[in-house]
């Protein structure tokens, strides 16, 4: 039995109202970030990363409701992966602290926090990302939206955002050593 298109209408304002939640949290805590002497890096790919967020949500509106997508019978198993990513979402941001943004902000000196999620990946926030890229508009049947949105944003965090994060936090901060063995996107299950 598949999902009634109201389905859809409730999962978009739920999407819509967590984002501007966190855009909120995140001007919050760049405030916060600066008057810890941080400084923001990426300026210049940031609007490349809203971008993808903002063709995200309007390619999968109009797919859904403009084009021929219908969910797929098995469409309890991409969105039972999605509201897991939504887990995994809210344990980072917390994890985080006053220090998760959707900016790159940097203390110099402060280590990075290797709590939470950060114990076993790197970028939990962004492995997020890409499982909600591909998992929900998988869940209403909105397979061009999933691939296409899928490739530019893994484009966009493997060629400009995770470079950038890394390359400040390794000069700015013990990064490296603390994050020596932690994987970028798979999990190691045990610590040493």
């Amino acid at each position: 039995m598949g999902m009634e298109n109201g389905w859809f209408y409730i999962a978009m304002a739920g999407l819509l109202l967590q984002r501007g939640a966190e855009l909120i949290l995140a001007r919050r805590h760049a405030d916060w970030i600066r008057q810890q002497g941080g400084y923001e890096v990426g300026r210049s790919h940031y609007p490349l990363l809203v971008g993808v967020h903002l063709l995200f949500i309007a390619a999968l509106f109009l797919e859904v409701t403009q084009g021929r997508a219908e969910p797929p019978h098995w469409w309890p198993v991409p969105f039972a992966l999605f509201m897991m990513a939504q887990v995994l979402r809210i344990w980072s941001i917390h994890s985080l602290g006053p220090y998760w943004n959707t900016r790159i902000l940097v203390v110099p000196g402060r280590s990075p926090v290797v709590s939470g999620p950060y114990r076993y990946l790197r970028h939990p926030n962004y492995l997020v990302v890409v499982v909600e890229l591909l998992t929900l508009p998988t869940a209403f049947g909105a397979y061009f939206t999933a691939i296409f949105l899928s490739v530019l944003n893994l484009f966009v965090l493997l060629k400009f955002r995770i470079p950038a994060e890394e390359q400040v936090l390794m000069t700015e901060t013990p990064y490296g050593e603390e994050m020596e063995g932690r994987k970028r996107w798979l999990p190691r299950l045990r610590q040493k």
